[in-house]
């Protein structure tokens, strides 16, 4: 038999995402026991029950939302009597479904010092981390041991190495204006959470120009933020590297303010 917490490690180790549904309470006379779990993935597929009939069926399309919200719910299931569902069991069951979602990961373009910064600090908040620079003795694991991966290529050759999904943070702080141009024009191709660039208003003004002329929309553009970081007058490559990550917490936040979370703070009571 299928064991459900292995299950859920590499659900995670690929970068998938699922929901878990426990059965908290039950009263009467319900299907399963109190404690009884189901693990619903992306495709439908389940491992173990929480009662099976209509009321796990209404679960399965629950975790269904549960995984494209990333926001978890409350269910409570009243069965004394014949219900417009059609479920005769004589009890009652509260089911709770949270979120199982990868960890985010913080894709850093350049390896220079702020991206030394990058990392020491993303680490702290709980990120993947992916370091990427055309120049190996920037990309190694000697100057970012704290990594969980490092690309040494030139960047146009990196791009298809990674896996750039909505829990994806892209940090755009390369060496040259050019390499930023390159990354920023593949970026907004991508379904990141959050797209930054360093660079004055000037340089992000002429490669916004450069794009444009191309043929990138100017909505592209809105999902960009920069200059990159929050304004708190950051100087040093620590100051600006804080407002960089500050700036990411801000928007997962503000997606929690508004009820989508994609990391599943929020919760939600829901009555069947």
């Amino acid at each position: 038999m299928e064991d459900i917490y292995e299950e859920i490690n590499r659900l995670k180790a690929k970068g998938k995402c699922g929901a878990l549904a426990t059965l908290i309470y039950t009263a009467g006379s319900t299907p399963r026991e109190q404690g009884a779990k189901m693990l619903v993935r992306e495709d439908g597929s389940i491992i173990g029950t929480v009662g099976g009939s209509l009321l796990e069926a209404k679960v399965r399309t629950e975790a269904q939302n549960v995984i494209q919200e990333g926001k978890p719910k409350l269910l409570d299931f009243d069965l004394t009597g014949k219900d417009k569902n059609g479920m005769i069991c004589g009890g009652k069951a509260k089911v709770y479904i949270e979120p199982i979602i990868p960890a985010p990961v913080l894709y850093i373009f350049g390896g220079g010092h702020i991206s030394f910064s990058l990392v020491r600090i993303g680490k702290i908040l709980g990120f993947r981390l992916v370091v990427i620079d055309d120049r190996e003795e920037y990309a190694n694991p000697e100057r970012f041991p704290e990594a969980d991966r490092i690309i040494a290529a030139d960047y146009t050759n990196a791009f298809g190495q990674m896996s750039v999904d909505r829990f994806s943070y892209l940090v755009i702080v390369t060496r040259d204006h050019a390499y930023d141009e390159t990354v920023l024009e593949w970026a907004i191709t991508t379904d990141a959470k959050y797209i930054g660039m360093i660079g004055s208003r000037k340089k992000i003004k002429t490669i916004y120009d450069n794009l444009t002329a191309k043929g990138v929309t100017e909505e592209s553009f809105k999902r960009v933020h920069a200059p990159i970081g929050l304004d708190i007058k950051a100087e040093t490559p620590e100051e600006i590297a804080v407002s960089i990550l500050a700036e990411i917490i801000q928007v997962h936040r503000s997606d929690r303010t508004k009820g989508k979370s994609i990391w599943g703070f929020a919760g939600e009571e829901n009555h069947v």
